[in-house]
């Protein structure tokens, strides 16, 4: 099985007003992710999403709070026949405790290579941060980093996956 990963906030949505989004309501895609998603999936990629979020160790938001706004934005992809294989999220946060699923580890994304046999040389992370892509490249997937909040399809248009969506 070959796989899009991505990174959550800043990829698929946009967290510039809100550092973090776990409120339907602060929920904003970032243009370019629905055309872009529905493109991998046309070619045969299932999709992933792998996502740091530290709000809950630092009690900002609950496990329900993510739970909710994972349910959310599933529902906003499956309108549009995009669904998503597993999203897998690390609660952690590194000044507060150990942790070895917090990205740049790569536990998260082994769990799912694992759990789903999945054909790392033909699959991709795309993330927003260097830690995306050190976890990724840890795991012997191929990456792409884009500019946080941007377009996701012109950001793909740019780069050396651009076949993928064009």
């Amino acid at each position: 099985m070959k796989v899009i990963f991505l990174d959550r906030d800043g990829v698929i949505n946009n967290n510039a007003k809100h550092y973090y989004v776990y409120k339907p309501e602060n929920f904003e895609l970032n243009k370019g992710v629905v055309k872009s998603l529905k493109k991998f999936v046309e070619k045969g990629y299932e999709i992933i999403v792998i996502s740091n979020q530290s709000g809950i160790s630092k009690g900002v938001y609950t496990k329900q709070d993510l739970n909710i706004l994972d349910n959310y934005m599933r529902n906003i992809f499956s309108q549009e026949n995009i669904i998503f294989k597993e999203t897998y999220y690390c609660p952690h946060h590194s000044d507060l405790e150990k942790c070895i699923c917090r990205k740049p580890n790569s536990l998260l994304i082994e769990k799912a290579i694992a759990r789903f046999n999945i054909d790392t040389k033909n699959s991709i992370m795309i993330g927003d941060s260097d830690r995306d892509i050190e976890a990724a490249k840890k795991t012997g997937l191929q990456t792409l980093k884009v500019k946080a909040n941007a377009d996701l399809f012109e950001e793909i248009k740019k780069s050396e996956f651009s076949g993928l969506v064009l």
